[in-house]
């Protein structure tokens, strides 16, 4: 899911979509209005999922998506060969998911994942 917002409205540590991707605001900087056009903003933004790094420059009052991004906690039923079953603690929902690098998970534990538009992944902390 996503919704709609003007580009001046974005912040750094904001959420972005770019190229289909949900993405996070590491910087932003905007120009000054020229005497033939309007304001433009630079937003440099790292991928939740894919970890690549997107630019893109628009002008301020441009409509853009920003994705939903919500934080939900699971507990893990068992782990296999870094990939791990979990279950939604609001609608006991089941689901794999790989395990982060260097991440040590346990049946019975709680964590958090990170869930935008359709994709999923462990929070790192």
């Amino acid at each position: 899911m996503k919704t709609q917002a003007e580009v001046r409205q974005l912040k750094e540590g904001g959420y972005v979509v770019i190229d289909d991707e949900p993405c996070e605001i590491v910087s932003m900087s905007v120009s000054k209005p020229g005497k033939h056009g309007a304001a433009k903003a630079r937003i440099d933004a790292i991928g939740i999922f894919d970890k690549q790094k997107r630019s893109i420059v628009q002008p301020v009052t441009a409509k853009i998506y920003i994705p939903i991004v919500e934080r939900k906690r699971a507990q893990v039923i068992s782990v296999v060969n870094q990939v791990a079953q979990l279950m939604d603690l609001e609608t006991y929902e089941t689901f794999e998911l790989t395990v982060p690098e260097g991440m040590d998970l346990e049946a019975g534990k709680e964590i958090v994942y990170i869930e935008s538009m359709g994709k999923r992944k462990i929070a790192e902390k």
